[in-house]
């Protein structure tokens, strides 16, 4: 949206600044609802996996020239106020981009840690967590390493299609987060899959400095 009306992304000033204003209209306009009905209103960045890749579609039969993510056959629309799949490698840039954002919601957001390899052990993971809510405001993250599963060796570390073991060339499952679940990348519909295709995953070894 911000591309298409205001020519910025998310992650410039003038498109965060935008954004946020956004989520506080929004908000006092639920206030003023609850006020009027006796009803209680979250304000949620829904996971919407199946309706950024569909509406995106419907989009560009209308609009061609219409800006989203993806490319022109499988387009996709980044979901509520996350950045770019691709902006960043980096957590802690993309927790300062986003942490104000996040905390403008008043239910059903979440950040997600998407890792390209396993955290090395327990303390590593509570070493991040740690880290993450002293330093910033957002209510909650999740920790999502990518890994495969192989029908003749079971588990292996990281996005493999097929199985690096294996001497012939092995299918694998690679998994990682949809909706709250991990589920193949292979059965999510093709702007998800898309959309993993462009991530950029974040570097454990940045991570554990």
């Amino acid at each position: 949206a911000l591309l298409n009306f205001l020519g910025v992304n998310i992650i410039s000033k003038k498109g965060r600044n935008f954004a946020l204003e956004v989520l506080d209209f929004m908000r006092e306009k639920l206030i003023g609802y609850q006020k009027e009905t006796g009803n209680l209103y979250n304000l949620e960045a829904t996971p919407g996996e199946s309706t950024a890749f569909r509406l995106a579609q419907k989009d560009k039969e209308k609009y061609p020239d219409i800006i989203t993510a993806g490319t022109a056959k499988v387009p996709y629309y980044t979901n509520s106020t996350l950045l770019p799949a691709n902006a960043t490698d980096d957590l802690w840039t993309t927790l300062k981009l986003q942490d104000e954002l996040q905390c403008k919601y008043t239910g059903g957001t979440v950040l997600h840690v998407f890792l390209g390899e396993k955290l090395p052990d327990g303390n590593s993971v509570k070493k991040i967590v740690k880290k993450v809510f002293e330093n910033f405001k957002l209510p909650y993250i999740t920790i999502t390493p990518t890994f495969s599963i192989c029908p003749v060796h079971g588990y292996i570390s990281g996005e493999h299609f097929y199985c690096p073991k294996c001497t012939i060339k092995q299918p694998c499952e690679v998994y990682s987060r949809i909706v709250g679940y991990l589920r193949p990348v292979q059965q999510w519909n093709l702007g998800k899959q898309q959309e993993f295709k462009e991530r950029k995953e974040f570097k454990v070894s940045n991570l554990l400095k």
